[in-house]
C-alpha cells in the first residue's frame, strides 16, 4: 500500500498532478455557491489550497514556484489581450474622468496601506498583501511576492496570508458599498435610467444618419471632393437617393450630390452635428425605410478570416471598385468602429457589407467569412509575447532613492506585451485574434494554478497566524482599505461630476477589478449596459496601476 502513501504524501509528478486536480476542482465546485446572490467564485481555490496546505499536502518546491509563476503569465497576458483593444480609447472623453476617479482609488487604497503601516507596526509585505486581498487584485500579489523575492531571495508566506484573509469580506464590503451608495445619494432609479439615455456613455460608437442635400457649397461635387470640406471627419456615405430620378445605389468616391438628394451616412456620434449642419439637415428615414427602396441591395456581415486580409487597409482592398459594394461599419471586440479608408482590417472582425447578393458572396470569399477558422488557435503571437513580455518584466529600471531597480515583473511585464501586442500586432502580421471561449480557457487556467499554488504555500502556517499572528485584526485593515477609498472617491464623483449611478457602480467594480461586483451591478441595471462600459473603461489602466503599486510598495519600504 505505499503506493498510496506516495500518491497522496509524497512528491512525484503523480502526486502533484492530482493534487492540482484536486484543490482546482473542489475550489470552482465551492465558488458556484451563492449565498444571497454573491459567490466568491473561483477565489475558492486560494482556500481549498490553504486547507490542503494545512492538513499537510505538499508539493516539491521547485514545481510550486514554476506553475505558480507560469499560471500567472498566463493570466495576466490573457487579461492582457482581452482588454487590449479598448486600452487607449478607455481615456477619451468620459473614459479620461473615469480613469483618473478609479486611480485616486487605487493611490487612496495605497495611502490607506501606509498610514495602517506605521500605525499597527505591521511589516509592509503582510500590508501589501491584505491590500492586494481587499481590492481582489491577484496580479497585484502575485507582483508583490515576486518583488520581495527579487530582494529577499525567498517568499514572504505572509502577503498570501493577508491576501486569504482579506480577500472574502472585500468581496461583500464592494457590493456593500454599491448598495449604500444607492440610498445615501438617495437614487431614483427610473430617473437614472432616463438620464442616462442622454448620457455620452450611453451613445454607439457609430451613429447612422439619413440626410438630405440642402448646401449650394456641395451641389454638383462628388463624395471624394466634399471630403476634405469636412477637415477629414470619420463618415462613410453608405447609399444615395438621387432626387432626379428616384434611383438608389451604393455611394463611391465618384458619386455626385446633387440638390434634394437623399443620403445614408454612417459617422461617429461626436462628428454627427457637424455633417449634418454640413451637408443640409436630418429627415425622418430609418434603416428599414432605406431597405424597402433598395430591394436589389443587400447588408450583409462579413467575417475576416484571411491571414492575408490582416493589417490590410480598407483603401486597400479597393472593394468599392473591384466588386461594386460599400463597407460602413466594422465590428470589433463588440465595438462598432466607422468604416473609414484607413482603418487596418484584424483576423476576427465583422464587416458590415451593403451591396448586390452576389457581389457581397464574391467578397465574403476574399476575406474569408470562415467562422471555423477563428477557432484555430493562433499560437506563435501567443509564445511570442510571453516571450517578450518576460524579458520586458526582467529588464531592471533604476530611480532615484530606490536602492533596488524596479522591475515590471512576470505580472507587469506580459500584461503590457499582450496589450500592445493586440492594438499593434497586425501592423507586423501578427494574428493575435482568440476567440472569447480560448481567452477565458488560457486566463482560467492561469488563475487556478496560480491560486492553487499561493494556497497550498500558505496553508502549513495560516491557522497558526490567524488565531496567534494578528490574523484577525488584518480582517478589519482589509475592510477599511476596501472601503475608505470607496466612499471618498465615491462621494466626490456623485456631488462633483455628477457621475450617473449605473456609470458609477461600473466604475467602482471595476476600480477594484472585481466581477463578482460587476455581476451584481449588472444584475440591478437590466435596461442598460452603462455599468459593464464603466468596468471596462476603467479595467485596464487599473490592472496596470495594482500591479504597479503592489510592486512599489514593497520595494520602498524595504
Amino acid at each position: 500500500m505505499n503506493w498510496i502513501e506516495n500518491l497522496i504524501w509524497g512528491e512525484g509528478v503523480a502526486h502533484s498532478i492530482m493534487l492540482f486536480a484536486f484543490v482546482i476542482a473542489t475550489g470552482i465546485i465551492l465558488g458556484k455557491i451563492k449565498i444571497k446572490g454573491i459567490s466568491l467564485g473561483i477565489t475558492f481555490v486560494l482556500f481549498v489550497g490553504i486547507f490542503a496546505g494545512h492538513f499537510g499536502l505538499k508539493l516539491n518546491h521547485e514545481v510550486l514556484h514554476f506553475m505558480k509563476e507560469f499560471g500567472l503569465i498566463l493570466f495576466v497576458y490573457s487579461v492582457g489581450l482581452q482588454v487590449g483593444p479598448g486600452f487607449f480609447s478607455s481615456f477619451r472623453k468620459g473614459g479620461l474622468q473615469l480613469n483618473i476617479l478609479a486611480a485616486s482609488i487605487v493611490f487612496l487604497g495605497a495611502i490607506t496601506t501606509i498610514i495602517l503601516h506605521y500605525a499597527t507596526d505591521i511589516p509592509m509585505p503582510t500590508m501589501v498583501g491584505i491590500m492586494s486581498g481587499a481590492v481582489t487584485n491577484t496580479p497585484g500579489l502575485g507582483a508583490a511576492q515576486e518583488a520581495y523575492s527579487d530582494i529577499h531571495g525567498i517568499g514572504e508566506p505572509t502577503i498570501a496570508m493577508g491576501y486569504a484573509v482579506a480577500y472574502p469580506l472585500a468581496v461583500v464590503g464592494i457590493i456593500s458599498t454599491i448598495i449604500l451608495m444607492r440610498y445615501i445619494f438617495r437614487i431614483n432609479m427610473k430617473s437614472e435610467t432616463e438620464k442616462l439615455q442622454d448620457s455620452s456613455v450611453s451613445q454607439s460608437t457609430v451613429k447612422l444618419l439619413s440626410l438630405e442635400v440642402k448646401n449650394p457649397a456641395i451641389f454638383g461635387k462628388t463624395i471624394k471632393d466634399v471630403t476634405p470640406l469636412l477637415d477629414n471627419k470619420k463618415f462613410i456615405v453608405s447609399r444615395i437617393l438621387h432626387s432626379k430620378n428616384e434611383h438608389i445605389e451604393i455611394a463611391s468616391s465618384k458619386t455626385i450630390l446633387d440638390e434634394g438628394d437623399k443620403i445614408l451616412v454612417v459617422t461617429t456620434p461626436s462628428d454627427e452635428p457637424i455633417i449634418t449642419t454640413f451637408v443640409g439637415g436630418a429627415i425622418e428615414m430609418s434603416s428599414d425605410n432605406w431597405a424597402v427602396l433598395d430591394k436589389q441591395l443587400v447588408a450583409k456581415r462579413v467575417l475576416v478570416t484571411r491571414s492575408a486580409i490582416n493589417g490590410k487597409t480598407i483603401k486597400e482592398l479597393n472593394l468599392r471598385n473591384n466588386f461594386g459594394v460599400n463597407i460602413t461599419r466594422v465590428n470589433r471586440s463588440g465595438v462598432d468602429l466607422v468604416a473609414y479608408p484607413n482603418l487596418q482590417l484584424q483576423i476576427g472582425d465583422r464587416l458590415m457589407i451593403v451591396g448586390d447578393a452576389n457581389a457581397i458572396h464574391n467578397v465574403s470569399k476574399t476575406l474569408g467569412n470562415q467562422l471555423k477558422m477563428l477557432n484555430e488557435p493562433h499560437l506563435i503571437p501567443i509564445f511570442i509575447g510571453i516571450f517578450l513580455g518576460v524579458l520586458l518584466g526582467s529588464i531592471p529600471f533604476a530611480f532615484p532613492g530606490i536602492p533596488q531597480p524596479v522591475k515590471l515583473g512576470l505580472a507587469g511585464g506580459p500584461l503590457i506585451v499582450a496589450i500592445l501586442m493586440s492594438i499593434l500586432g497586425v501592423r507586423y502580421k501578427l494574428v493575435t485574434y482568440t476567440t472569447l471561449s480560448a481567452n477565458l480557457m488560457l486566463r482560467e487556467i492561469g488563475i487556478c494554478f496560480f491560486l492553487a499554488c499561493v494556497g497550498l504555500g500558505a496553508g502549513e502556517n495560516f491557522i497558526e497566524t490567524i488565531l496567534h499572528g494578528g490574523g484577525i485584526g488584518w480582517i478589519g485593515y482589509g475592510i477599511i482599505i476596501t472601503l475608505i477609498p470607496l466612499f471618498i472617491v465615491g462621494l466626490i464623483a456623485r456631488k462633483v461630476f455628477k457621475l450617473n449611478y449605473y456609470t458609477l457602480i461600473g466604475m467602482t467594480a471595476g476600480s477594484m477589478t472585481d466581477p463578482p461586483a460587476l455581476a451584481y451591478a449588472n444584475s440591478i441595471s437590466p435596461d442598460n449596459d452603462a455599468p459593464a462600459i464603466g468596468y471596462a473603461s476603467v479595467y485596464p489602466f487599473t490592472m496596470f496601476l495594482r500591479v504597479l503599486v503592489a510592486q512599489l510598495l514593497i520595494l520602498f519600504f524595504l
